[in-house]
Protein backbone atom coordinates (compact mmCIF):
# COMPACT_ATOMS: atom_id res chain seq x y z
CA UNK A 1 0.00 0.00 0.00
CA UNK A 2 1.60 3.48 -1.39
CA UNK A 3 1.77 6.45 1.01
CA UNK A 4 -0.24 9.34 0.07
CA UNK A 5 2.03 12.18 -1.03
CA UNK A 6 2.41 14.77 1.47
CA UNK A 7 1.10 18.12 0.89
CA UNK A 8 1.73 21.69 2.41
CA UNK A 9 -0.55 23.62 3.17
CA UNK A 10 -0.56 26.49 1.54
CA UNK A 11 -1.50 29.05 4.77
CA UNK A 12 0.72 27.09 6.93
CA UNK A 13 3.75 27.76 4.05
CA UNK A 14 2.72 31.64 4.12
CA UNK A 15 3.14 31.74 7.74
CA UNK A 16 6.24 29.97 8.37
CA UNK A 17 7.50 32.27 5.34
CA UNK A 18 6.75 35.23 7.22
CA UNK A 19 8.18 34.01 10.63
CA UNK A 20 11.71 32.76 8.58
CA UNK A 21 11.83 36.48 7.43
CA UNK A 22 11.04 37.78 10.45
CA UNK A 23 14.46 36.32 11.57
CA UNK A 24 16.19 36.76 8.61
CA UNK A 25 15.47 40.55 8.04
CA UNK A 26 17.36 41.58 11.01
CA UNK A 27 20.40 39.65 9.72
CA UNK A 28 20.12 41.10 6.36
CA UNK A 29 19.86 44.50 7.50
CA UNK A 30 22.71 43.80 9.99
CA UNK A 31 24.89 42.73 6.91
CA UNK A 32 23.53 45.57 4.76
CA UNK A 33 24.49 48.64 7.08
CA UNK A 34 28.44 47.45 8.22
CA UNK A 35 30.91 49.07 7.48
CA UNK A 36 32.51 47.11 4.55
CA UNK A 37 35.20 49.59 3.67
CA UNK A 38 36.86 49.69 6.96
CA UNK A 39 35.73 46.73 9.14
CA UNK A 40 38.74 45.82 9.70
CA UNK A 41 40.27 48.97 11.32
CA UNK A 42 37.25 48.51 13.70
CA UNK A 43 37.41 45.49 14.63
CA UNK A 44 41.43 45.27 15.35
CA UNK A 45 40.68 48.50 17.49
CA UNK A 46 41.97 47.50 21.34
CA UNK A 47 38.50 48.31 22.42
CA UNK A 48 37.28 45.43 20.07
CA UNK A 49 39.75 42.92 21.10
CA UNK A 50 39.83 43.29 24.49
CA UNK A 51 36.15 43.13 24.72
CA UNK A 52 36.03 39.71 22.63
CA UNK A 53 38.89 38.35 24.22
CA UNK A 54 37.07 39.48 28.01
CA UNK A 55 33.68 37.75 25.97
CA UNK A 56 35.68 34.30 25.45
CA UNK A 57 37.32 34.29 28.87
CA UNK A 58 34.18 34.43 30.51
CA UNK A 59 31.90 32.66 28.89
CA UNK A 60 34.11 29.73 28.38
CA UNK A 61 34.63 30.13 32.42
CA UNK A 62 31.10 30.39 33.01
CA UNK A 63 30.55 26.81 30.92
CA UNK A 64 33.32 24.99 32.67
CA UNK A 65 31.30 26.01 36.02
CA UNK A 66 28.21 24.80 34.77
CA UNK A 67 29.97 21.67 33.37
CA UNK A 68 31.27 21.50 36.84
CA UNK A 69 28.54 22.40 39.42
CA UNK A 70 25.45 22.14 37.02
CA UNK A 71 26.18 18.18 35.82
CA UNK A 72 25.55 17.08 39.51
CA UNK A 73 23.06 19.38 39.73
CA UNK A 74 21.22 18.03 36.89
CA UNK A 75 21.94 14.36 38.27
CA UNK A 76 20.22 15.39 41.16
CA UNK A 77 17.20 16.80 40.04
CA UNK A 78 16.92 13.58 37.52
CA UNK A 79 17.57 10.69 39.88
CA UNK A 80 17.67 12.01 43.50
CA UNK A 81 13.97 11.61 45.68
CA UNK A 82 13.41 14.19 48.43
CA UNK A 83 11.44 16.61 49.76
CA UNK A 84 11.42 20.26 47.81
CA UNK A 85 12.59 18.60 44.36
CA UNK A 86 10.28 20.52 42.58
CA UNK A 87 11.20 24.01 44.61
CA UNK A 88 14.80 23.35 43.91
CA UNK A 89 14.21 22.74 40.48
CA UNK A 90 12.10 26.19 40.31
CA UNK A 91 14.51 28.08 42.28
CA UNK A 92 17.71 26.94 40.02
CA UNK A 93 15.59 27.50 36.69
CA UNK A 94 13.93 30.66 37.77
CA UNK A 95 17.32 32.78 36.37
CA UNK A 96 15.87 31.54 32.63
CA UNK A 97 12.76 33.66 33.38
CA UNK A 98 14.37 36.26 35.03
CA UNK A 99 14.94 40.02 34.01
CA UNK A 100 18.81 39.92 33.97
CA UNK A 101 19.24 43.16 35.76
CA UNK A 102 16.90 42.34 38.52
CA UNK A 103 19.79 38.85 38.73
CA UNK A 104 22.38 40.94 38.66
CA UNK A 105 20.74 43.63 41.65
CA UNK A 106 20.06 39.74 43.27
CA UNK A 107 23.89 39.50 43.12
CA UNK A 108 24.95 42.05 44.15
CA UNK A 109 23.03 41.97 47.36
CA UNK A 110 23.98 38.39 47.74
CA UNK A 111 28.13 38.59 47.03
CA UNK A 112 28.79 42.53 46.37
CA UNK A 113 31.23 44.17 49.34
CA UNK A 114 27.88 44.72 51.51
CA UNK A 115 26.67 41.30 50.57
CA UNK A 116 25.74 38.40 53.20
CA UNK A 117 28.03 36.24 51.33
CA UNK A 118 30.64 39.18 49.48
CA UNK A 119 30.96 40.83 52.88
CA UNK A 120 32.72 37.81 54.77
CA UNK A 121 34.47 36.56 51.94
CA UNK A 122 36.52 39.84 51.56
CA UNK A 123 36.99 40.00 55.08
CA UNK A 124 38.34 36.45 54.81
CA UNK A 125 40.44 35.88 51.58
CA UNK A 126 40.19 39.42 50.29
CA UNK A 127 37.86 38.84 47.09
CA UNK A 128 35.84 40.87 46.01
CA UNK A 129 33.61 40.08 43.10
CA UNK A 130 31.86 43.49 41.77
CA UNK A 131 33.93 45.06 39.05
CA UNK A 132 36.24 42.39 38.35
CA UNK A 133 36.35 39.83 35.70
CA UNK A 134 35.26 36.96 38.70
CA UNK A 135 32.16 39.05 38.44
CA UNK A 136 31.65 38.66 34.57
CA UNK A 137 32.28 35.11 35.32
CA UNK A 138 29.81 34.78 38.25
CA UNK A 139 27.05 36.97 36.50
CA UNK A 140 27.25 34.98 33.51
CA UNK A 141 26.76 31.73 35.03
CA UNK A 142 24.09 33.18 37.04
CA UNK A 143 21.84 33.59 34.26
CA UNK A 144 23.69 30.90 31.79
CA UNK A 145 23.87 27.90 33.93
CA UNK A 146 19.97 26.64 34.22
CA UNK A 147 20.20 26.47 30.72
CA UNK A 148 22.82 23.55 31.14
CA UNK A 149 21.37 22.08 34.09
CA UNK A 150 17.35 22.05 32.54
CA UNK A 151 18.78 20.21 29.33
CA UNK A 152 20.87 17.84 30.49
CA UNK A 153 17.97 16.29 33.37
CA UNK A 154 15.89 16.42 30.76
CA UNK A 155 18.35 13.95 28.73
CA UNK A 156 19.09 12.32 32.02
CA UNK A 157 15.42 11.91 32.48
CA UNK A 158 14.60 10.63 29.42
CA UNK A 159 17.24 8.21 28.79
CA UNK A 160 16.96 3.95 29.22
CA UNK A 161 17.89 3.54 32.19
CA UNK A 162 17.05 -0.34 31.80
CA UNK A 163 20.69 -0.29 30.00
CA UNK A 164 22.49 0.57 33.30
CA UNK A 165 20.94 -2.17 34.65
CA UNK A 166 22.28 -4.39 32.35
CA UNK A 167 25.35 -3.61 32.73
CA UNK A 168 25.35 -3.51 36.75
CA UNK A 169 23.56 -6.92 36.24
CA UNK A 170 26.90 -8.06 34.12
CA UNK A 171 29.04 -6.90 37.12
CA UNK A 172 30.06 -3.35 35.58
CA UNK A 173 31.47 -1.09 38.13
CA UNK A 174 29.44 2.51 38.52
CA UNK A 175 32.47 4.27 36.92
CA UNK A 176 32.23 1.78 34.03
CA UNK A 177 28.64 2.10 33.79
CA UNK A 178 28.62 5.62 33.77
CA UNK A 179 31.36 5.97 31.20
CA UNK A 180 30.66 3.35 28.71
CA UNK A 181 27.06 3.53 29.45
CA UNK A 182 25.13 6.77 30.42
CA UNK A 183 27.44 9.63 29.18
CA UNK A 184 27.26 8.08 25.52
CA UNK A 185 23.29 7.85 25.71
CA UNK A 186 23.35 11.55 27.49
CA UNK A 187 26.14 13.18 25.24
CA UNK A 188 23.91 14.76 23.09
CA UNK A 189 21.95 16.44 25.66
CA UNK A 190 25.23 17.12 27.28
CA UNK A 191 26.69 18.68 24.54
CA UNK A 192 23.34 20.80 23.49
CA UNK A 193 23.44 22.16 27.18
CA UNK A 194 26.94 23.27 26.87
CA UNK A 195 26.70 25.16 23.14
CA UNK A 196 23.20 27.02 25.00
CA UNK A 197 25.28 27.57 28.20
CA UNK A 198 28.12 29.21 26.20
CA UNK A 199 25.58 31.05 23.64
CA UNK A 200 23.78 32.74 26.63
CA UNK A 201 26.82 33.48 28.90
CA UNK A 202 28.48 34.93 25.42
CA UNK A 203 25.55 37.45 24.74
CA UNK A 204 24.81 38.43 28.79
CA UNK A 205 24.39 41.80 29.06
CA UNK A 206 22.23 42.56 32.04
CA UNK A 207 23.17 40.84 35.35
CA UNK A 208 26.96 41.68 33.61
CA UNK A 209 26.56 45.29 33.72
CA UNK A 210 24.87 45.46 37.33
CA UNK A 211 26.67 43.35 38.89
CA UNK A 212 30.08 43.72 37.49
CA UNK A 213 29.99 47.01 36.17
CA UNK A 214 31.49 48.34 32.40
CA UNK A 215 35.22 48.67 32.94
CA UNK A 216 36.86 49.04 29.50
CA UNK A 217 39.77 46.12 29.45
CA UNK A 218 38.31 44.51 33.04
CA UNK A 219 34.69 43.83 32.68
CA UNK A 220 33.39 45.27 29.16
CA UNK A 221 32.41 42.01 27.39
CA UNK A 222 31.43 42.67 23.55
CA UNK A 223 27.59 43.01 24.59
CA UNK A 224 28.71 45.98 26.65
CA UNK A 225 30.86 47.01 24.07
CA UNK A 226 28.19 47.31 21.61
CA UNK A 227 26.03 48.75 23.74
CA UNK A 228 28.48 51.94 24.27
CA UNK A 229 29.42 51.99 20.91
CA UNK A 230 25.57 52.60 20.27
CA UNK A 231 24.73 55.04 22.81
CA UNK A 232 28.08 57.43 21.66
CA UNK A 233 26.68 57.39 18.15
CA UNK A 234 29.23 55.05 16.57
CA UNK A 235 27.23 52.83 15.15
CA UNK A 236 30.31 51.36 12.78
CA UNK A 237 31.70 49.76 15.46
CA UNK A 238 28.65 48.58 17.34
CA UNK A 239 27.84 47.20 14.16
CA UNK A 240 31.18 45.66 13.45
CA UNK A 241 30.96 43.99 17.12
CA UNK A 242 27.71 42.64 16.32
CA UNK A 243 28.95 41.05 13.58
CA UNK A 244 31.68 39.13 15.20
CA UNK A 245 28.99 38.08 17.83
CA UNK A 246 26.92 36.80 15.19
CA UNK A 247 29.89 35.39 13.65
CA UNK A 248 31.08 33.58 16.30
CA UNK A 249 27.96 32.31 17.54
CA UNK A 250 26.73 30.96 14.00
CA UNK A 251 30.20 28.84 13.71
CA UNK A 252 29.21 27.10 16.66
CA UNK A 253 25.72 26.52 16.04
CA UNK A 254 26.57 25.03 12.45
CA UNK A 255 29.79 22.69 14.44
CA UNK A 256 27.08 21.55 16.90
CA UNK A 257 25.15 20.66 13.84
CA UNK A 258 27.10 18.79 11.97
CA UNK A 259 28.29 16.76 15.49
CA UNK A 260 25.15 15.98 16.43
CA UNK A 261 24.09 14.36 12.98
CA UNK A 262 21.16 16.54 12.05
CA UNK A 263 19.16 16.64 8.87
Amino acid sequence: MSRKKWRLNPLVAVLAALASLFFIFPLIGLVAGAPWGHITSVITSQTALQALELSIIASLSSTALALAFGFPLAWLLARGQFPGRGVLRSLTTLPMVLPPVVGGIALLLAYGRRGFIGRPLESATGITLPFSLAGVVVAESFVAMPFFVITVESGLRSMNRRLEDAARSLGASRRTVFLRVTLPLIWPSLAAGLVLTWARALGEFGATITFAGNLPGVTQTMPLAIYISQSSNMTDEAIALSLILVLVSLVVMVFRRDRSGAQ
